[in-house]
């Protein structure tokens, strides 16, 4: 364990940018997936087929060819874009798609009357999802939800290969220079893991309790 004390800083520093991959792909794909959420229900024909076409692509995409896409192509088409801002990109991109059918299995689960309800009061689509339909769908997959962002924050992992220094980099890193102390190491990045997915589960189970809807 002296190793992981004396490389605390480098720990810390890769928590840093896991956070942060963490932090922007997940409020990202958190809006996409809304939006894409939203498209799949609508009554135009063009959003549904675009919606499903998105989810059906990223969601058979693996990881690892849409970082690949967003680090290397993305810049031979003219944008010049940072390793850490191309991953955000990625991760958001595929992490969408995910929320949204998250999204969807809630909004299945709201009765039908409330959406009659809403139109016979006078609302349009677009308020009738904001202000009865999505209220009632968030609440019904807080579960499925946080599961979507655990798993994102295993997957910011996966940005390491793509000259992101985060954690997991560091991780290898120590475990290469301290051949005797893997173990040790490997642990170590664990715990910093476990201190994002823990207290994610915690509130899952806290918003389930106080949020939870009769079906």
């Amino acid at each position: 364990m002296d190793v992981v004390i004396a490389s605390l800083p480098d720990y810390l520093r890769g928590f840093g940018v896991t956070l942060i991959l963490l932090g922007v792909s997940g409020v990202g794909a958190l809006i996409i997936g809304t939006v894409v959420a939203a498209m799949r229900i609508s009554p135009v024909p063009a959003l549904r087929g675009f919606a499903a076409a998105y989810t059906e692509a990223l969601r058979n995409t693996p990881l690892t060819l849409v970082l690949f896409f967003c680090i290397f192509v993305l810049p031979n088409l003219g944008a010049t874009i940072p390793y850490i801002t191309a991953a955000c990109i990625g991760l958001t991109l595929y992490t969408s798609p995910f929320i949204a059918e998250a999204l969807r299995s809630g909004v299945n689960g709201v009765p039908v009357g409330q959406a009659e309800a809403a139109r016979s009061l006078g609302m349009g689509f677009g308020q009738a999802v904001t202000l009865v339909i999505f209220p009632q769908a968030f609440r019904m997959v807080i579960p499925p939800l946080v599961n979507v962002f655990v798993a994102l924050t295993k997957n910011t992992s996966v940005a390491g290969g793509f000259f992101v220094t985060e954690l997991f980099t560091v991780g290898k890193g120590l475990a290469n220079a301290h051949g005797n102390a893997v173990i040790p190491v490997l642990l170590g990045v664990a715990s910093f893991y476990l201190i994002v997915t823990i207290p994610l589960g915690l509130l899952s189970a806290r918003l389930e309790k106080r949020w939870v809807v009769a079906r």
